[in-house]
């Protein structure tokens, strides 16, 4: 069903698609399709409810009660969502439980920072001016979520857009819409005024389209593919819409030799394993300094060797079934191309009793230079390419050679070059000894072709609203006086 201005309802063409299982290939459910109808009434509800209704005039204590009163019902509900989620994305449930609290605390992030942290500045010029900003909510904030980890993505945008004052057009991924249901109901359940939160499930190329060419949704926040990426700012450009744009990766994790070994191959098995793969942010390209190359590939050989592969529902399991099995051919695709361009192929194995799920054994990828497709392509799945390096040098160019910029790692016990290093790979983020591990405080974004401006922290704020400066004179300052005869 469609959530379209506080009601559940279907489609109006009355068409449906089917919602397919990653772990048997079977239909878990059908979901209403949506259009450029069903966006079209979308728009037109939230715009009415910041334009007329309740939420734009709202006081910002009372809006961020509701803020707050999403991240309870969140908690109340986390068992089921992190359920619905592996059911739907094939992530591991083990996994998906720590994203569901994430979820809650998204919410909870953006009352207390809106409450503390949203507030203008002041300049006095002299006796003269008054100079002082403030932060105004735009209007309607059209949301596009991808597969992978979608509660969590989803409420990511969801809590900065409505806690500074705009209303919401959530496009789910089709791919994974139980759990944008699921949470449509909760906002449902929270009380919002009507049509401040909406969802059209549907397609990119009719549903999404539809919401990044409507004149109504003055901004765009995208997460998926930089391809897809790159279409949505071409058919937006003659509005001048504002983007956020988190895109693609194929982030470098760069061992030195004095590193802390264990602690890096935790980190870099994590890095690339965990959410099967199928994470912007993965470390997908290991640079290993050649000096420890072999007796870390022979750690790593023999850790991909006892990864658990299971069902996503299972406790135990630490990789689940990719999202779909088209998605499954593509990243089997890239393993045969790495066999072709000369890169050794080493595999797990995959349990026979899991022949009907979209499942890919985690992967290395040995003997790789970083000019091969797998080294420069995102293969968005549990695939870790392997190159060696000699010298600093040689690592910050390997790590830079390459179109995409969003992530980076850096494990070694030189501090010193550990942030020389940091601050020569172009990246938006990069963490030194340690694993992705995420401050809601501060920004997420890339650079290069891994996408455009920031979102988290206070940095949303930028995205979210618009600055306003207000001049305010304090007296009969001196005016230019054209046009006046003596």
């Amino acid at each position: 069903m469609q959530y379209i201005n506080g009601e559940f309802i279907p489609s109006q063409s009355g068409k449906s698609f089917r919602n397919i299982s990653p772990f048997t290939n079977n239909m878990i459910n059908e979901v209403a399709e949506g259009g450029s109808a069903e966006i079209n009434a979308a728009v037109a509800a939230a715009k009415e409810a910041f334009d007329n209704g309740p939420w734009g005039k709202m006081k910002v204590a009372e809006r961020l009660d509701y803020i707050r009163k999403i991240a309870d019902i969140i908690d109340a509900h986390a068992d089921e969502i992190a359920y619905l989620e592996a059911v739907d994305t094939g992530l591991p449930i083990s996994q998906t439980k720590k994203q569901a609290a994430r979820a809650s605390q998204n919410f909870r992030f953006y009352a207390e920072t809106v409450s503390t942290r949203m507030a203008g500045e002041a300049y006095q010029v002299d006796n003269e001016f008054l100079n002082y900003t403030i932060h105004k909510p735009i209007g309607v904030a059209g949301l596009i979520t991808p597969w992978n980890a979608p509660f969590m993505l989803e409420t990511w945008k969801i809590a900065p857009a409505l806690a500074t004052g705009n209303t919401v057009v959530l496009k789910p991924a089709e791919l994974s819409p139980l759990s944008a249901g699921r949470l449509a109901e909760i906002i449902h359940e929270a009380e919002l005024p009507n049509g401040v939160f909406n969802v059209v499930h549907g397609f990119g190329e009719t549903a999404g389209a539809a919401l990044v060419a409507h004149p109504d949704a003055k901004l765009i926040s995208f997460t998926g593919e930089t391809v897809t990426g790159s279409e949505i700012m071409k058919n937006g450009a003659d509005q001048l819409k504002r983007y956020s744009m988190e895109l693609g990766g194929k982030s470098p994790i760069i061992v030195f030799d004095d590193a802390d070994f264990d602690r890096a191959l935790d980190a870099a098995v994590w890095g690339i394993f965990s959410f099967n793969g199928e994470r912007c942010t993965a470390n997908s390209r290991l640079l290993v300094q050649e000096t420890i190359k072999d007796k870390f590939v022979a750690a790593l050989k023999e850790r991909i060797g006892n990864i658990i592969i299971g069902d996503p529902l299972d406790q135990q399991t630490e990789v689940g079934p990719l999202i779909s099995a088209e998605h499954y051919e593509k990243v089997k695709s890239y393993i045969k191309i790495a066999a072709e361009e000369g890169a050794d192929v080493i595999s797990a194995d995959i349990p026979a009793d899991l022949s009907k799920g979209n499942y890919v054994a985690p992967t290395l990828l040995l003997n790789v230079t970083n000019g091969m497709r797998v080294a420069q392509e995102e293969i968005f799945g549990p695939v870790m390419a392997v190159i060696s390096f000699k010298d600093e040098t040689e690592a910050i160019a390997l790590a830079n050679d390459v179109t995409y910029g969003l992530a980076g790692y850096v494990w070694t016990k030189d501090l010193q070059r550990g942030h020389r290093v940091a601050q020569a790979v172009d990246s938006g983020m990069l963490w030194i000894n340690s694993q992705n591990v995420r401050d809601l405080r501060i920004p997420f974004g890339g650079s290069k072709h891994s996408g455009i401006g920031r979102e988290g922290g206070h940095y949303a704020f930028e995205f979210y609203t618009e600055t306003q400066v207000i001049h305010v004179a304090l007296g009969d300052h001196h005016i230019p006086q054209f046009g006046k005869k003596e």
